[in-house]
């Protein structure tokens, strides 16, 4: 019951009480005055009555002494008077006096005497019949005792009355009182109850009056129009929270919801994902609480970074960081949440894997100070030589000259190699289109592998190629495809152990429809968790067995070369100490080459 509540019913027990009151006052008010005419008129009455009692006793005395001696008048008086007074218990007295005042004879009442004074004294003269002469007077004494008992009886009458009266008023207005404050209760139980959501809720009308009756009626249809609402209300909150959880599902970044306590009410699969967790388990807990994979509070100093800011510098200004969780990389972006009316209601943290992005500007960094490095290289031994030639030429036999200029030439050679490579990455990396003819790959494969004769006599390798009969003339980009294959050579010739020899296939694969060619060599092999990422751009093994230097660029060049624009596929399959395998694949069907001609890559 709440404080208006207690008001409203203080003040009608206050009501309650000052109507008992009043007609409590009036009730003694009327009994009071009723008392007082009811004594008024008996005491009128009974002075009536010793009146007429004087009078008839003053006739008698005159008829009963009339010519008699002042003895026999005296016992005349005496004997009657005597009887008077054992016959009526309420006369205290009777005296006789003569016309001159003087007493005559005087009875009295010795048990009325002796208890009480009279009340009333009443006198009647005696006249004689005859003459009308007035002979004396009658005095007759009165005790009052029966106007007291008609007196008390009328009293304590009045008062049952009064007090039987008052009962049944106050029985009344008790049991009127109940009954509406038994009304008020079950309206005011059903009032709570709609109050605390139970709507559809009905109040029964048995057994109240007719305008309670109609209230109830109201309050009932209310409590269904009500629950209508509610129902509908709930339906239209329930389809757009669902389709606020499939939108936050559906977002390829993870996204985490927290209200104004920092207790996460939404996360979607893929912050569940990114953050390593199982089910609901960071759901309805301390976004702070969240530990990384090295045991950090990774949130906790973020969050209280933007919690001390204003709601101007939250709605201006996001704070932005990295989290490491299980060797991903997440920039995490804290923004404020706010309702329609403007009022904040919490934040939401916005997960994003920028791991390979990170590793590509590593890699990028590398790439440089490689491509730097490998182009001071050539650029420093052409200069020195160059240099030579022009200072000491003419000091230098021919064979000197000569060995001056191959060496000079080989370092020409790299370094065009490596701006091709450069030029080739920027050129393949975007959606430039490469032209496309029929061509015998089974020549091109002879072409490549006499290009790098020279380099097999270097390290003293030699080339099996090994070429099934049939291959059908593919569409395909000459110059791409054999700048593909001579990395692959290029890369199988660094690697190779000397005196060993690589081998070249090229067979068809029936069941994919595909060309397949392949280079394996007897080299140190590749480690399987580098195999992954030996075809990604500027990523290169450097270790103790992998010291070869280069842009990294070689075989990400292949992989664009192939995939993107040919729709082949790369693949490499290798272990440690037992050499390596780089492969392509081709299709054959000319009609999806056609198509891929027309768009060679999205």
């Amino acid at each position: 019951m709440n404080k208006n509540q207690k008001m409203s019913f203080s003040t009608q027990n206050r009501l309650i009480i000052f109507g008992l009151v009043m007609s409590t006052l009036l009730i003694m008010a009327i009994a009071l005055f009723a008392t007082v005419n009811i004594q008024k008129n008996l005491n009128e009455s009974y002075q009536s009555f010793g009146q007429v009692i004087s009078k008839i006793l003053a006739i008698e005395s005159v008829d009963m002494t009339q010519n008699t001696s002042r003895k026999e008048t005296f016992e005349i008086l005496k004997n009657h008077s005597d009887s008077i007074l054992k016959s009526h218990n309420d006369i205290v007295f009777l005296e006789f006096r003569d016309n001159d005042g003087n007493l005559i004879y005087k009875a009295e009442n010795i048990a009325q005497t002796n208890s009480k004074r009279p009340n009333i004294s009443v006198s009647s003269p005696m006249t004689n019949l005859s003459d009308g002469k007035n002979i004396g007077s009658v005095t007759v004494g009165l005790s009052g005792s029966l106007v007291s008992r008609v007196s008390s009886t009328t009293r304590a009458s009045i008062l049952f009355v009064f007090a039987i009266v008052w009962l049944v008023f106050a029985f009344v207005v008790l049991i009127n009182t109940y009954l509406i404050t038994r009304e008020l209760r079950i309206l005011h139980d059903g009032v709570k109850r709609i109050s605390s959501g139970e709507f559809g809720y009905k109040i029964e009308g048995k057994d109240v009056s007719d305008e309670v009756r109609e209230l109830f009626n109201a309050f009932n249809d209310m409590s269904v129009r009500l629950n209508m609402y509610d129902e509908q209300n709930i339906e239209q909150l329930t389809l757009e929270r669902n389709k606020l959880e499939a939108v936050l599902m559906s977002i390829a970044n993870g996204v985490v919801v927290c209200d104004n306590n920092d207790t996460v009410v939404l996360i979607n699969n893929h912050a569940k994902e990114m953050l390593e967790l199982q089910d609901d388990q960071l759901l309805n807990t301390n976004i702070e609480n969240y530990v990384d994979t090295e045991g950090e509070y990774c949130f906790t100093e973020k969050i209280e970074e933007y919690k001390k800011l204003s709601l101007d510098e939250k709605s201006s200004n996001t704070i932005t960081f990295n989290v490491n969780i299980g060797g991903k990389i997440l920039k995490s972006i804290i923004s404020p949440m706010f309702t329609r009316n403007n009022d904040y209601v919490g934040y939401i943290i916005v997960l994003i894997d920028v791991t390979r992005e990170t590793e590509m500007d590593t890699m990028k960094s590398q790439f440089i100070s490689n491509v730097s490095h490998e182009l001071r290289t050539p650029v420093t031994v052409l200069r020195s030589y160059i240099d030579t030639l022009y200072n000491m030429g003419d000091e230098f036999d021919y064979e000197t000259q000569k060995e001056f200029i191959g060496t000079i030439n080989t370092e020409i050679i790299r370094l065009n190699g490596m701006v091709n490579d450069i030029l080739d990455f920027s050129r393949l990396d975007s959606n430039a289109k490469l032209e496309k003819s029929e061509n015998d790959i089974s020549q091109l494969i002879d072409a490549c592998v006499s290009q790098v004769d020279v380099l097999l006599k270097e390290h003293n390798l030699k080339i099996e190629t090994e070429k099934e009969n049939g291959i059908p003339l593919l569409m395909f980009n000459y110059d791409g495809i054999a700048r593909a294959l001579t990395n692959y050579l290029s890369n199988a010739i660094k690697y190779a152990p000397q005196d060993s020899v690589i081998k070249v296939r090229l067979y068809k694969d029936e069941e994919n429809n595909q060309v397949v060619v392949t280079v394996r060599d007897e080299g140190i092999g590749i480690a399987p968790e580098f195999q992954k990422k030996v075809f990604e751009r500027f990523y290169r093994i450097e270790n103790k067995t992998h010291s070869v230097k280069g842009t990294g660029l070689g075989l990400h060049l292949v992989k664009t070369t192939i995939e993107k624009h040919h729709r082949g596929h790369v693949f490499v399959s290798s272990q440690p100490n037992h050499g390596s395998t780089f492969g392509f694949t081709l299709p054959i069907d000319l009609s999806l080459v056609d198509d891929l001609g027309q768009d060679d890559l999205v």
